[in-house]
């Protein structure tokens, strides 16, 4: 009953009718690998001549759908983005061909905070009779109280009719416990092919909706208590604090000579790039972290990410104030580049063969995975 509530909710929050299904999962991941399979197994009953599947989405796109398409046996074909770090839309059209199974965006894509432009995407679904998936795992339980302040964004949701299915985490901007993530189908007709049933096995019939058989119920009481706690004034009033301190960050860190914030973010998530060839931002990383501050690297380009979270209200000119001083402190200095964590980066992007450094992390989480 109250993982059916929270669905519920959660589809009305996204703008979906009461035809709206889903279920709760354990994370993010798996909300993506639940709709990755979904898709899969909807195309292998109305397209079995398709044997190749793929899907197509921004480079922004999760990592996890690369998982769940090494998982499942499909190909991602990535769409690169533009200047403005929003996706190159001719490119991504270009992308779909017959094996092409389903299109994914992004609500919005997590290094720079920019929604993906789902209602051209939506038109190409429509115009190549696919369905669209929506990565909200990270923005879900943010945009929607967002837009009702007034902030202006692109229509990402089941208002538009070619979205067929959103992902989004209870544990981020939800405010739940780790980890709780929904994901929200059109109807149940879609969401049928999430579920295994095998009806073979001497032990009894057998069925599941996700990748675990016994499925906790502490995170689906969790999650009910989160969004029935808060509701919806509590989360229009979370995200209003949070947007006014975004904006206190954002526009700071525009007046600092050499950063700027990288594309048109949408919520409270932004990156901030470096335009000052004398001043390594992966080198400010760890000057900032000398200052107290968790820190979040990037690539492609180097930049800073930063989530904006409830510990942050109230915080805003003083992350200003230690930026403006570690920049002080970094800029005309190109041997703070070689210390410290801005170095390791540095070493692995001068790598041109990224099946190395693959082969490093797994190398890296093996290790640390044993009893010394």
């Amino acid at each position: 009953q109250m993982e059916t509530e929270v669905v519920a909710m959660v589809g009305d929050m996204l703008n979906g009718d009461s035809s709206v299904a889903g279920m709760l999962t354990s994370g993010g991941t798996e909300s993506i690998l639940m709709a990755v399979k979904t898709y899969r197994d909807r195309a292998r009953h109305y397209f079995p001549q398709i044997t190749n599947p793929e899907m197509v989405a921004p480079v922004t796109i999760h990592p996890a759908f690369e998982k769940a398409a090494a998982y499942f046996n499909l190909t991602v074909k990535h769409a690169a983005l533009k200047e403005d770090f929003t996706v190159n839309l001719e490119e991504y059209q270009k992308l779909i061909t017959p094996n092409t199974i389903l299109l994914l965006a992004s609500a919005p894509q997590y290094p720079h905070g920019i929604i993906d432009p789902i209602p051209e995407i939506c038109a190409m679904a429509e115009k190549f009779s696919l369905p669209v998936h929506v990565d909200a795992c990270f923005g879900g339980f943010m945009l929607p109280w967002v837009e009702k302040l007034g902030h202006s964004m692109p229509r990402w949701d089941f208002r538009n009719p070619a979205v067929t299915s959103i992902s989004a985490d209870v544990h981020k901007y939800g405010f739940g416990v780790k980890g709780s993530s929904v994901i929200v189908y059109r109807s149940a007709e879609w969401r049928r092919f999430q579920i295994y049933a095998y009806a073979q096995w001497p032990g009894g019939l057998f069925g599941s909706v996700g990748f675990s058989g016994t499925r906790p119920g502490g995170y689906v009481a969790a999650s009910w208590a989160a969004l029935r706690s808060l509701g919806r004034q509590g989360y229009i009033e979370m995200a209003g604090h949070l947007m006014d301190t975004t904006e206190i960050m954002k526009n700071g860190i525009n007046q600092i000579e050499g950063l700027h914030i990288i594309g048109k973010p949408h919520m409270t998530a932004f990156a901030i790039g470096s335009t000052d060839n004398s001043m390594n931002i992966l080198a400010l990383a760890d000057a900032m972290e000398k200052k107290g501050w968790k820190i979040e690297r990037q690539q492609l380009p180097d930049s800073i990410h930063c989530t904006i979270l409830p510990h942050h209200i109230g915080h805003g000119n003083e992350f200003v104030t230690d930026l403006q001083q570690a920049a002080k402190t970094v800029r005309g200095k190109p041997k703070m580049s070689k210390e410290g964590t801005a170095a390791m980066y540095g070493m692995v992007a001068s790598v041109p063969d990224k099946g190395i450094v693959n082969d490093f992390i797994v190398q890296f989480f093996n290790q640390i995975y044993q009893l010394d």
